[in-house]
């Protein structure tokens, strides 16, 4: 198999027909590696089936990457709860990987990943955040904000391959899907809930810097009125 073109050219810059390896090189053509010539073939899809285990792949991908980032960002959360929310869904992702080798066992592919660029991608926003010197609870807006990005990927897509499980008959996956795609949502409502107090404390801590970077106000936020000299009594 070569990659130039189609291989219908029967005469080229060597001035005659093509005839054997060196010819076909010398016109320019070059031979796929077995490993190109592997990723051409895994990735084709014929069907509904093909596309549904490809997006399986992709999934166990992008659980192995969210594995290595949330111990990250569990450690750089100062609010209690927020910390304690990344090291809960740390053991649930743990759980999610192991139902997809399940999943893979069950129809009979092996267990390995596809890359997800768009969990790739996520997960980059995510660690750029980490590096930035934001004071404390915007810091952690900025982290919910991260994760939360990373559970709609995930929602969405545990959503479309349940789905896609049902409408093939594969029952014992779909509910394994389902259990996965329920924890993901919960996970989304957990951080909902904690972002309303951290939002709120982001927002009263940045007024008061304000007011107190601001000369000629009170506590209220209002501006101090001066006091006119007292006049002389005549």
């Amino acid at each position: 198999m070569y990659s130039a073109g189609t291989l219908l050219v029967t005469e080229s810059r060597v001035g005659r027909p093509l005839n054997g390896y060196k010819d076909f090189v010398a016109a320019g053509f070059r031979p796929l590696s077995p490993m190109t010539r592997q990723r051409r073939t895994t990735l084709k899809i014929q069907n509904l089936r093909d596309l549904w285990i490809g997006e399986l792949k992709g999934l166990y991908h992008a659980e192995t990457q969210i594995l290595k980032a949330l111990p990250k960002m569990a450690k750089a959360a100062e609010d209690k709860e927020l910390r304690g929310a990344f090291k809960e869904h740390l053991e649930q992702t743990r759980g999610h990987v192991k139902r997809l080798a399940q999943i893979f066992k069950l129809i009979g592919v092996p267990a390995k990943g596809k890359q997800c660029k768009g969990m790739e991608g996520i997960i980059a926003e995510g660690k750029a955040m980490l590096e930035m010197d934001l004071p404390e609870p915007v810091g952690d807006a900025a982290l919910i904000a991260a994760a939360q990005r990373v559970e709609h990927y995930e929602i969405a897509a545990y959503g479309t391959v349940r789905t896609y499980a049902e409408v093939l008959g594969e029952a014992d996956a779909a509910k394994l899907l389902e259990a996965t795609l329920k924890e993901e949502k919960a996970t989304d409502e957990t951080l909902t809930g904690i972002a309303e107090q951290v939002n709120a404390d982001a927002v009263e801590r940045n007024g008061k810097a304000q007011i107190a970077a601001t000369p000629g106000q009170n506590s209220n936020g209002k501006v101090k009125k001066k006091r006119q000299p007292a006049r002389a009594a005549r």
